[in-house]
């Protein structure tokens, strides 16, 4: 009989055999013993389950040396099949992987302010659907549905409270996944998701302390605490886009005013131009949004400030000195390693990269910022789609106990 203290090393000695594969395969019983400090004959034992499960091959290497092979241990790809999901507020991006988060379908589709909650869960459906019609084809098990989404999430329950930006309050996600598609499904923050996606695939790889800021429409912060996302005590931690930094501001979508989103998000900068060209007006930037301001994009804007235009760069250099301000905060309270900024930003890479830099390391106290770094995601629009499968795997390969 096992008990549940024996149970829970028995889990936590096999997600550290299955995340050493993960970052070190090909590898030995014996190297893997050594990476994870367990005995070979518990290495072994964890091994040999994990083969018959379907998760671990082993691949004998014939060397010119005297006596038996080396076998060498790997995650197999066709351990099983990952959905990733990201619904945001104006699309819907589905991803299929198999066990070792190759890519094996993807889709990216606009969606409409005019779109009900229902037509929007409805549309996503189908592209999950798809995905695990695929990876039945390809004769892949699905393993579990990962689902980011833009707003205050209860993991535990796996429900949206409530998404200002989508308009969305109360939706029991989890649950009416669970019953379409009897499933594991794992309903997360799209911030807390990119983080996760960073450190897992991206510039945060092996990096246990950092911040990953997303913006789109809004703005969101995923903290990884010593290798694990920090959530808070019910689950909503990290609405760093919602701090108040100007009582006399902007109204926020989430109801309040001056909330940090409105000064540093993609909108912030669409209003400085639109702004400053009441005064100074700039005919080809009119031209570029068809004689209509309303057409006005972050991607126009970005355009025309790296082809030198004063008002579009203007506008970004702001919002990037805001941003550094606020990211010195974080840092101060923080204290991370790494600061990571996503989503619509990195289009302006360029021009905003040293000014955020020079703007933090001047606000932020000296202690904090040693060894400090900050690097733009180079996954560009992915790094949510990708968490939200790092948070299945995540799940498997660590299968943590909380107690």
């Amino acid at each position: 009989m096992i008990t549940g203290d024996q149970e829970k090393v028995r889990k936590i000695n096999r997600s550290l055999v299955l995340n050493t594969l993960r970052l070190h395969a090909p590898v030995s019983r014996a190297q893997v013993a050594n990476f994870t400090g367990l005995t070979r004959g518990t290495v072994s034992n964890i091994v040999n389950v994990l083969i018959e499960d379907g998760l671990v091959f082993e691949d004998k290497l014939e060397d010119s040396k005297i006596g038996r092979p080396s076998i060498l241990l790997g995650l197999r790809p066709d351990g099983g099949a990952v959905v990733g999901v990201e619904v945001g507020v104006d699309f819907i991006s589905v991803l299929l992987t198999n066990f070792v988060a190759e890519t094996l379908w993807e889709v990216r589709v606009e969606t409409s302010p005019s779109q009900s909650q229902t037509e929007i869960i409805n549309q996503a459906e189908k592209y999950i659907d798809q995905a695990l019609s695929i990876a039945k084809e390809q004769e892949l098990r699905p393993l579990g549905i990962g689902v980011g989404l833009p707003g205050l999430v209860n993991t535990r329950q796996g429900n949206l409270i409530v998404a200002p930006n989508l308009h969305w309050t109360n939706v029991p996600l989890r649950l009416i996944w669970n019953q379409r598609f009897h499933l594991p499904v794992y309903i997360e923050n799209e911030a807390n998701l990119a983080a996760l996606g960073e450190y897992y695939f991206g510039v945060a790889r092996n990096v246990d302390n950092f911040i990953c800021l997303t913006s789109g429409i809004g703005l969101g912060g995923g903290i990884m605490i010593d290798g694990r996302l920090f959530r808070g005590g019910h689950g909503y931690g990290g609405e760093i886009g919602h701090i108040q930094r100007d009582p006399q501001g902007e109204q926020c979508g989430c109801g309040r005013i001056g909330c940090w989103e409105t000064q540093v998000g993609p909108r912030a900068v669409l209003q400085r131009v639109k702004k400053e060209f009441q005064t100074h007006h700039d005919q080809s930037l009119l031209d570029a949004c068809s004689g209509d301001l309303n057409n006005l994009t972050f991607e126009i804007v970005v355009q025309f400030a790296s082809n030198g235009d004063a008002i579009c760069r203007k506008a970004i250099e702001e919002v990037a000195v805001n941003l550094g301000v606020g990211i010195a905060d974080l840092v101060n309270i923080f204290n991370p390693n790494l600061v990571i900024i996503g989503g619509a930003f990195i289009s302006a890479k360029d021009i905003m990269q040293s000014i955020i830099e020079k703007t933090i390391f001047s606000n932020a106290l000296q202690p904090s910022t040693d060894n400090l770094q900050i690097k733009f995601s180079e996954r560009n629009t992915e790094a949510c789609v990708l968490g939200a499968v790092a948070v299945v795997l995540d799940d498997i390969l660590r299968e943590m106990v909380i107690s």
